[in-house]
């Protein structure tokens, strides 16, 4: 099983409207929880959680990738981020070749910034771009501007760095001549890897908050799937071919990482609030675990999914206490990780592999029937949201944008098929 590392670094100059994600813009949260000392405490957690990978008997092989996400971990000084990823080569060691990627600002990675993430391993930046747009751009309480942009790929081209630019749609205010003039410079820049998510606003951001009161408008799904088919149109049409719903690469690009989560490959999350995945734990006991979680020794459980304490000056105080930072975990059984496989087979370009759906299946139900599987996979396909190659159901553009509803169809299929018997 392929194994990958994600540093979530949650600092950032400035909350942007509609983040929801475990980002703070103070420098310092309390002893151990302070930009500058950073890097040490997570180098600590690094060390905990290989103890506790021993302890458990799970033997990782070299990472496949690591990613440092945000927040903006850009913020910290680059030879920091170097710290931490020179750890995780001491503690797992690294694939030869392998991907080593961090989010940037473009307000704060200048060239000499990049040049130093350059000579310490890392291979790919990814810059948060989300429009070209200046009023889409403040919409959206973004800082930089996209000339900013500009500099930050071309600094990377010099560095011999692969580059990936990440885009938003939906915003309040954005037309579609707005979103086709950001998919147009993105395009522009020359990247290999582009991104492009839908905006989603959760009720307790800012700008939940300014919707809720109608200051500014929802986004809408109508306009929000106009803006998907504009940019799969324009990437497609550049040779940029999507992996994976919001993800777009020439041949060779695609991010490893991220593909490594589609996949659902063994992962270890380090930082406040970072999730980690182990497929096949055999037993899981309360070593080196933080007092916040369950207490209960787990066995013959199919696979494990864990997350770091949220606020950082708590998930600090456990580390220096000798505990993997867990808030809490769970454990996934047999029916809900095939509920799981569809769901991420059904959003890769590699598609769903029908006959490992069903032998699964049959894993953990002999008398499973595959008729009312088919059915729907056959009717799926006539209506036009799947094609079906070399057994695999792959989502067309049109299932892409109806993926929640096919996902839905499919799992209730599997689930009348243990009726039927």
């Amino acid at each position: 099983m392929p194994f990958e590392v994600y540093v979530h670094v949650p600092f950032c100059l400035r909350r942007c409207g509609y983040c929801d994600f475990n980002t703070y813009t103070a420098r310092d949260l309390g002893e151990g929880a302070s930009r500058e000392g950073y890097a040490d405490v997570a180098i600590r957690e690094m060390q905990l959680v290989k103890q506790w990978q021993e302890f458990h008997r799970i033997c990782e092989p070299e990472a496949q990738s690591v990613f440092f996400g945000g927040g903006t971990p850009t913020v910290l000084k680059a030879c920091d981020l170097v710290r931490m990823l020179q750890e995780i080569r001491n503690l797992w060691g690294l694939q030869p070749g392998a991907e080593i990627t961090t989010e940037a600002n473009p307000d704060t990675a200048d060239e000499a910034y990049i040049a130093e993430l350059a000579a310490g391993g890392f291979t790919r930046i990814s810059f948060g771009m989300q429009s070209a747009v200046p009023h889409v751009l403040k919409t959206l309480d973004r800082t930089h501007t996209p000339e900013n942009v500009t500099r930050g790929i071309k600094a990377a081209n010099a560095c011999g760095l692969r580059s990936s630019v990440d885009l938003i749609y939906g915003a309040p205010g954005e037309s579609l001549d707005d979103w086709q003039k950001s998919v147009d410079m993105a395009l522009n820049l020359g990247v290999n890897h582009i991104s492009a998510y839908a905006l989603t606003v959760e009720p307790r951001t800012k700008m939940g908050r300014q919707i809720a009161s109608g200051t500014i408008q929802a986004p809408d799904d109508d306009d929000e799937a106009a803006k998907y088919e504009i940019a799969d149109e324009l990437f497609s049409a550049a040779g940029l071919q999507w992996y994976e719903i919001s993800n777009w690469a020439r041949p060779g690009f695609e991010s490893q990482h991220n593909l490594g989560y589609w996949r659902n490959i063994d992962w270890a999350g380090i930082g406040p609030g970072a999730h980690s995945h182990y497929n096949a734990v055999s037993r899981l006991t309360k070593q080196g675990m933080d007092a916040d979680a369950s207490s209960a020794e787990v066995s013959n459980f199919y696979n494990l999914r864990a997350w770091d304490i949220l606020h950082p000056k708590r998930w600090a105080q456990a580390i220096h206490a000798g505990n993997v930072p867990w808030q809490n975990y769970e454990c996934i059984n047999k029916e809900d990780a095939l509920v799981e496989e569809v769901m991420l087979g059904l959003r890769i370009k590699e598609g769903l592999d029908i006959a490992q759906l069903c032998c699964k299946m049959r894993e953990n139900h002999a008398q499973f029937d595959d008729a009312d599987l088919r059915r729907v996979l056959q009717e799926a396909k006539e209506e036009s949201l799947i094609s079906l190659k070399c057994g695999r159901a792959v989502a067309t553009r049109k299932g892409r944008l109806l993926n929640d509803l096919l996902i839905e169809r499919i799992v209730d299929s599997c689930q009348n098929g243990l009726d039927l018997r």
